[in-house]
């Protein structure tokens, strides 16, 4: 098995795991605007218990979002200067699809909808189904007032489990815009770097991973993808 690093700081948790052979080493912590300091000494931790070195990896996933601003500039230039120094690819993984993934892996149930609290009255969404051992997006991720998500995709005739920060700030507008029967899933507040393994392994299994420089952050909101692309231009 590949040797895979994921780091995730894109929400109030900060998490990093580590795959090394038939062995998952993991660090999970819901300490907000402490990412900087507490995201390397989680990954040096890691590779210590496991016994490997950084050059000893194959690949380093991260959580590309959507979630807070901070977070993800953090995580890219965390993850692009490890990347770099150790010559090796990443992987980007969406924020709402390892939700889905921990819900799926602790309850076995296929079809989710995942929702996080965005602040100032919104939810990034996205609706999830198993394929393949993988939760995969239905239609497109999206950020949207909690009363007005996108559920064309949706079957009325499917018992969805929902999970994460939106559901748990907007539980009454979500599921009464959702219109479905579901089970909000407590125990899933926030996306865990360990349960985006899965997705990081099938990606560099399939030569999806890409170098370093190439690490793009998912804001979701097209005003804050504006600004940050216009740092970059001449005044």
């Amino acid at each position: 098995m590949s040797n895979i690093l994921v780091i995730d700081t894109s929400t109030e948790a900060c998490s990093v795991a580590l795959q090394a052979g038939n062995q998952v080493y993991s660090n999970y912590k819901v300490a907000p605007r402490q990412h900087g300091e507490l995201v390397l000494p989680m990954v040096d931790s890691l590779l210590e218990q496991a016994q490997i070195k950084l050059n000893d990896l194959d690949v380093i996933g991260y959580g590309q979002g959507p979630g807070a601003f901070t977070g993800l500039r953090i995580c890219i230039s965390i993850v692009q200067g490890l990347a770099y120094g150790a010559g090796l690819p990443v992987v980007g993984v969406s924020s709402l699809q390892a939700m889905a993934q921990a819900a799926y892996q602790s309850t076995g149930e296929k079809n989710i909808l995942s929702a996080i609290n965005a602040r100032m009255g919104e939810v990034y969404w996205g609706v999830y189904q198993l394929q393949e051992g993988l939760m995969t997006l239905v239609g497109e991720e999206e950020v949207a007032d909690p009363d007005s998500v996108t559920i064309s995709q949706l079957d009325s005739s499917i018992i969805y489990r929902a999970v994460g920060s939106g559901w748990q700030t907007y539980p009454d507008q979500l599921a009464q815009r959702s219109n479905v029967s579901l089970v909000i899933e407590e125990e899933v507040s926030f996306p865990d770097a360990e349960k985006m393994l899965p997705w990081v392994s099938e990606q560099l299994a399939k030569g999806e991973a890409v170098d370093a420089e190439q690490a793009q952050p998912v804001y979701l909101r097209n005003n804050v993808a504006k600004k940050v692309s216009e740092q970059g231009k001449p005044a």
